[in-house]
């Protein structure tokens, strides 16, 4: 999941399968995410959770700051439905 497009706003919501950790104390913490074209990442550190806007692609909900592969990338909750910003070709 290299980001070879720094310059480049994603410009397309795409959506994920995400095996989660749920705590007692309720927080949730994503561990493993896969693309709609079956590819598999885990998730090395989650960073931060807030409430936030997809604002490139449209949506809101919780956004997790994960750490994938060695780069940062906003994965987001809406309602149940997880989602990651992406980059068309």
């Amino acid at each position: 999941m290299a980001d070879n497009n720094e310059n480049r706003v994603p410009d397309e919501k795409m959506n994920v399968d995400v095996i989660c950790e749920h705590t007692s104390d309720g927080r949730t913490k994503p561990l493993q995410l896969r693309t709609r074209d079956g590819k598999i990442f885990n998730v090395d550190r989650c960073i931060s959770v807030e409430r936030a806007e997809a604002a490139n692609v449209g949506g809101c909900g919780m956004r997790y700051t994960v750490l994938i592969q060695g780069v940062i990338k906003f994965l987001f909750e809406d309602n149940g439905t997880w989602f990651v910003e992406a980059f068309v070709c």
